[in-house]
């Protein structure tokens, strides 16, 4: 089966096309969403991963998929104000709602095991900030940048450079939310309990495994997506 991208092919673009590649991104730690803008034969040199594996991987994948009910149209096609939607609705509510219940497991553990796992403390430190960081950030979003990106859509928009460098700023805190996610990916060894982790201890690396494939792709939607529709024919 012939893919529809190949190894010079941007990181991001091979997202767009076929969505369920991040997975396996995530998996070799290839960033697709704040450096998501290489050759996806850059990205597997800078992580040392062999790009004939990764292409027969990518390859199965795609062989296994292709047919699936997943909705491609959405995630290009879909109009400015249904995406924005979507983020709000699939992303910032479970958001929310994943943050507050894992963080008592979080404050539980790091203070069970933190004395034998002192990495469990930085750990708790990155989750609370990370948590601070998202928090603040969607509510800023849905609160006056949302609203004010989707004014855009009127050929006759006031302060649209404005706007458009308020988008900037949030693509700034990305990349902050990002480093975060890297830092709590480190310190918990890919996030791969010892040994001797308790079912809890276990649960709260799971879970934030997912709350960092859940952020990457709520990212991807805004800044590979959403995002560059507005800035196609303007330089800020």
């Amino acid at each position: 089966m012939k893919l529809p991208f190949n190894e010079q092919t941007l990181v991001r673009d091979i997202v767009n096309i076929f969505p369920k590649s991040s997975d396996l991104f995530k998996k070799n730690r290839i960033d697709f969403c704040c450096g998501g803008s290489i050759p996806l034969a850059d990205a597997a040199a800078e992580k040392a991963v062999s790009l004939e594996s990764l292409m027969a991987e990518l390859e199965d994948l795609y062989s296994r998929n292709v047919n699936s009910a997943e909705d491609m149209e959405f995630w290009t096609e879909t109009p400015s104000a249904a995406l924005v939607d979507h983020i709000q609705v699939q992303y910032h509510r479970t958001l929310e709602e994943e943050l507050a219940l894992l963080s008592p497991y979080v404050t539980k553990v790091a203070r069970v095991h933190g004395e034998n796992h002192p990495e469990l403390v930085r750990m708790h430190g990155l989750f609370y900030e990370l948590k601070k960081e998202l928090l603040e950030h969607t509510a800023k979003e849905e609160a006056e940048v949302f609203p004010a990106l989707l004014s855009l859509d009127d050929p006759a928009a006031e302060n649209r450079e404005t706007i458009l460098m308020e988008i900037k700023e949030l693509e700034k805190e990305h990349d902050h939310a990002g480093s975060i996610l890297k830092e709590l990916r480190d310190v918990t060894s890919d996030f791969t309990p010892p040994m001797d982790a308790c079912g809890t201890y276990r649960l709260v690396y799971k879970r934030l495994e997912m709350l960092e494939a859940h952020t990457f792709m709520h990212v991807h939607l805004e800044n590979n997506i959403l995002f560059p529709r507005y800035f196609a024919d303007i330089t800020v």
